[in-house]
């Protein structure tokens, strides 16, 4: 080894031992799972951080479902219009640094110790001046908006957590609020119904901003719109001032064509599979052109940076297909809604004969509902769990896909390895005219699907 490889090494050696320590202190703190509703906490660090999220504009993005990714496409298209874009999202799936994202990459190791570092005598200090120190959560989204002033970024893309009014990235005033499609989901923290939970949600939408809603349920809807009124913001609407207007299957993902705020967008190729994925493509689309302040006086924003942008959109862990022989498809969805949206999805895009799923889920989701939607697509149900704190007990999981499945097509695997091959093995053990049709889903949760990632190799077949 020459003496430039072996800097590098002990560099990168030290480099991992302190993302260990970081990580390890981040996850001490409580977790995102457990949480007491306030921004006193998360402004009183970024005060004494001297206010590091109003050092850019910021899009943010809120919602039940589809979250991530259309904050993945709005990072995308603004990169590609030139802009120096960060990101932050929740939660990860592999690695904790793909929350922070700058210049459309994880931030370094090096970096995320760094930021870290220089931010924790402050977060000490709200902690002391509190009677309840400082989530994970709350720590992380001073991270990230610290370490995009310091880049400094053009723009921050940022991914709400649970909520709106009081989540923590809810310190920042964006000047464009995206709300994806709202459903039920943390039940106990936002309300019993969607007219409620959609009311916690529109606390992103700001005076002076631009909020852009997907279609929505009409109690939703009137939540969403009726926040608007309130502080002046202005309304664009899906299926009102913009849409979908035409998609169709293609060979690793779909075409479509949409309609922007500015216009009509042609010959898009979406790498990514299902209506949903297509809905929040011009969910994003629109957000970008209200940034870049596009609309119907001025035109569509430039058509092929439009497309160059599309095409290259990743969304590791959404319907992604991580195995061939048999095809493996690993999907993050975690309630009824976002299942159900994975099975339209899965019907439309793949000609399975024979689909074996493989299901780990944590507590207080509507694991029932997802089991449901999954019933008609899956031949058989290899039950598990993740190794969340919060993972439902792969026989406790079992005993409610039963009484959905049926007992002569379910089994129990504890550990996902052995669930992964399981499943793997009944999927290639179907009748003969099931050779090359088979597959397998792993679903159920967000830390199901990163883990089954992470086994099967980490990246895209």
């Amino acid at each position: 080894m020459n003496w430039r490889a072996g800097i590098l090494s002990r560099m990168s050696s030290s480099s991992t031992g302190d993302l260990a320590r970081v990580e390890k202190e981040l996850l001490a703190r409580w977790p995102e799972s457990r949480l007491e509703p306030s921004l006193t906490r998360i402004h009183a660090l970024v005060d004494l951080l001297g206010s590091p999220h109003r050092a850019m504009p910021v899009v943010q993005v809120a919602g039940t479902n589809g979250k991530t990714t259309t904050a993945r496409m709005v990072d995308e298209l603004l990169r590609g219009f030139g802009l120096r874009v960060g990101r932050f999202t929740s939660p990860h799936l592999e690695s904790i640094r793909e929350r922070i994202v700058l210049d459309g990459e994880p931030v370094s190791a090096e970096r995320f110790v760094e930021t870290y570092d220089d931010i924790a005598p402050y977060v000490q200090m709200v902690d002391a001046g509190s009677d309840v120190p400082m989530s994970f959560f709350e720590v992380m989204v001073g991270m990230a908006y610290a370490l995009f002033a310091d880049a400094p970024v053009d723009v921050a893309v940022i991914e709400v957590g649970m909520g709106g009014t009081w989540d923590a990235t809810n310190v920042a005033d964006a000047r464009v609020a995206v709300v994806t499609p709202v459903a039920l989901d943390h039940a106990e923290y936002l309300g019993p119904d969607v007219g409620t939970i959609a009311g916690e949600k529109a606390g992103i939408i700001k005076a002076d901003s631009i909020a852009v809603l997907a279609h929505q349920e009409p109690a939703a809807l009137d939540s969403l719109v009726r926040r608007a009124v309130e502080v002046e913001a202005v309304v664009a609407r899906e299926g009102t001032e913009f849409g979908v207007l035409e998609r169709r299957v293609a060979v690793g993902g779909q075409q479509v064509r949409l309609q922007g705020l500015g216009g009509e967008y042609e010959e898009i190729f979406l790498p990514l599979f299902g209506a949903h994925q297509a809905q929040n493509a011009v969910l994003a689309l629109a957000a970008v052109e209200a940034f870049l302040g596009a609309g119907a006086a001025t035109g569509p924003i430039e058509q092929e940076t439009v497309r160059a942008a599309f095409a290259a959109v990743r969304s590791p862990g959404r319907l992604e297909r991580v195995r061939t022989s048999p095809t493996v498809l690993v999907d993050a969805a975690h309630n009824p809604a976002g299942m159900t949206a994975t099975v339209e999805a899965i019907r439309e895009s793949f000609d399975f004969t024979r689909l074996v799923g493989v299901v780990g889920c944590v507590r207080g989701k509507d694991v029932h509902g997802m089991l449901a939607a999954l019933e008609d697509v899956c031949a058989e149900l290899v039950v598990t769990q993740n190794s969340s704190p919060r993972a439902m007990p792969a026989d406790e999981l079992g005993a409610l896909a039963v009484d959905v499945f049926g007992a002569d097509r379910v089994s129990v695997s504890p550990r996902l390895p052995e669930a992964l091959s399981e499943a793997m093995e009944l999927a290639e053990a179907g009748p003969d005219d099931a050779l090359g049709g088979s597959g397998v889903l792993v679903t159920g949760s967000v830390i199901t699907a990163g883990e089954a990632r992470t086994l099967l190799g980490g990246r895209s077949a």
